[in-house]
């Protein structure tokens, strides 16, 4: 009889320790979700105040190493377009507007 109560006691035990596991590893997965939903929201306002990618990525990366970091959003530089940088191509040479060609007369 002390053999039986000793496995019921065991199998109790297994029991109520499976259940507190399973209730850890659905509080990790829970916490993991709100982690996720979080970090959705910041790289949506990221995305929307124009920080790249690249950086997104850089950041996250820094952040799960325990690096210090930031996100600092470079103003974008407009590429010039190459008529401003070089001498007018032949195609866009100076074209008389019909408004001008009628006063010119």
């Amino acid at each position: 009889m002390a053999i039986s109560l000793e496995v019921s006691l065991l199998i109790g035990n297994n029991t109520s320790s499976d259940t507190t596991i399973s209730l850890e590893i659905e509080e990790n997965k829970q916490a993991a979700a709100d982690v996720l939903f979080q970090y959705s929201k910041f790289v949506m306002v990221c995305i929307g105040k124009g920080v790249r990618p690249c950086d997104l990525r850089l950041h996250l990366m820094k952040e799960i190493s325990g690096m210090p970091t930031s996100l600092k959003t470079e103003p974008v530089q407009t590429a010039a377009s190459p008529d401003t940088l070089s001498e007018p191509s032949s195609s866009s040479t100076t074209r008389v507007d019909k408004a001008d060609s009628s006063q010119a007369q």
